[in-house]
């Protein structure tokens, strides 16, 4: 910031105050998690790259290009996670996603991680179950089936399908993808979930909202952002004729 604070005359301490302003910045919401969303704060950063290139800074528009490549990361990171948890492969697997909106309280769903990480475990071949309190199924379809999402249609409404409750989304599931921080979902009766589940269960906290301990003493193998747990050890049963 200082630097383009030099190349159009701005202060960099009143920058600096008028951002210390904002109550956002603070414990509450320095949480890591799957990525950001919203229309908001990608459209600003990328103002500022383009800011940047017209004022000829290119090492600086680079610098705030990769907050774009960064969180594109962490949104495929996650993805790659949930592939490789459940034993590098994804194919015809149920799993419930649970959260659609790219925060909780609203139905706004532009540039919501969910979107990203759907994508990609389309692409592996998974059947996803989706819920959301709030978001609509056709705003859903719509957002899945986008050209940027995938090219093809068809597929899209052969692996998803849209649940009214998050019981019957997770049933028969081999994991549960948490993406949008919910209220309900750190509420819900996870024994209730666990049982209805194909096992191993898995459970993907990409917020850190939940109690992963107690998830863990249920049975669930659980993973999340920016913590490692210890993988018990999963006793696969042999394939047929073995």
């Amino acid at each position: 910031m200082s630097v383009i604070c030099e190349a159009t005359g701005a202060n960099v301490s009143e920058v600096a105050h008028a951002v210390g302003m904002d109550s956002r910045i603070g414990p509450k919401f320095l949480q890591a998690s799957v990525g950001f969303g919203g229309s908001c704060f990608q459209k600003d950063v990328l103002n500022l790259v383009y800011l940047c290139e017209s004022l000829n800074l290119p090492e600086v528009a680079i610098y705030w290009q990769q907050v774009i490549d960064m969180n594109d990361y962490q949104r495929r990171r996650f993805a790659n996670r949930i592939v490789e948890g459940l034993f590098n492969t994804v194919t015809d697997k149920k799993i419930a996603l649970l959260g659609f909106a790219f925060k909780k309280n609203t139905a706004d769903t532009r540039e919501s991680a969910s979107i990203y990480v759907s994508k990609y475990l389309m692409e592996e071949g998974a059947r996803l179950n989706i819920y959301d309190p709030k978001v609509e199924r056709e705003q859903m379809m719509y957002d899945l089936k986008h050209p940027a999402i995938s090219d093809e249609q068809e597929r899209v409404d052969k692996l998803v399908r849209v649940f009214d409750d998050p019981y019957s989304a997770c049933a028969d599931c081999h994991a549960i993808v948490i993406c949008t921080e919910w209220d309900e979902f750190m509420t819900l009766d996870y024994s209730r979930i666990y049982d209805s589940m194909l096992k191993p269960a898995f459970i993907f906290d990409g917020r850190m909202i939940l109690d992963h301990q107690r998830l863990q003493n249920l049975g669930f193998l659980v993973e999340t952002i920016g913590k490692r747990f210890a993988r018990m050890q999963v006793n696969r049963l042999p394939a047929a004729g073995q």
